[in-house]
C-alpha cells in the first residue's frame, strides 16, 4: 500500500535532486519524441520515446502534486506543473499525429 506521507517526505527532502534530474530528462526525452516524429521514424521508436518521456512528465506532475499536498504554493510549483503538462501533451500529440499521418498514407 502506498503511504503518501512517506512519498511527500521523500519529495520534500530530495526536491533539488528530483528536479535536477526530471527537468533535463523531460526536455531531452520530449525533444527526442518530437524529432523522431518530424523525421517520420517508425511508430515503435516514437512509442518508446513517448512512453519514456511521458513517464518523466508524470513523475514531474506527481512531484508537484506532492508539494501542493504539503501546502507549497509558489511560482516554481506552477512552472514545473506547466512544464510537465506541456511535455505530456507534446508526447500524446506526437503519437496521435504519427498515427494520423500513418492512416492517410
Amino acid at each position: 500500500m502506498l503511504n503518501f506521507n512517506t512519498l511527500t517526505a521523500f519529495s520534500s527532502t530530495y526536491c533539488i535532486s528530483i528536479c535536477a534530474f526530471l527537468i533535463p530528462a523531460n526536455l531531452i526525452a520530449t525533444s527526442s519524441t518530437i524529432i523522431l516524429t518530424l523525421l517520420d521514424r517508425p511508430a515503435i521508436a516514437i512509442w518508446q520515446t513517448a512512453g519514456i518521456a511521458s513517464f518523466f512528465a508524470l513523475l514531474m506532475i506527481l512531484h508537484v502534486f506532492a508539494w501542493f499536498m504539503i501546502g507549497v504554493v509558489m511560482a516554481p510549483t506552477y512552472i514545473l506543473l506547466v512544464l510537465g503538462s506541456i511535455c505530456l501533451l507534446a508526447n500524446f500529440m506526437a503519437i496521435l499525429s504519427h498515427r494520423h499521418f500513418a492512416l492517410r498514407t
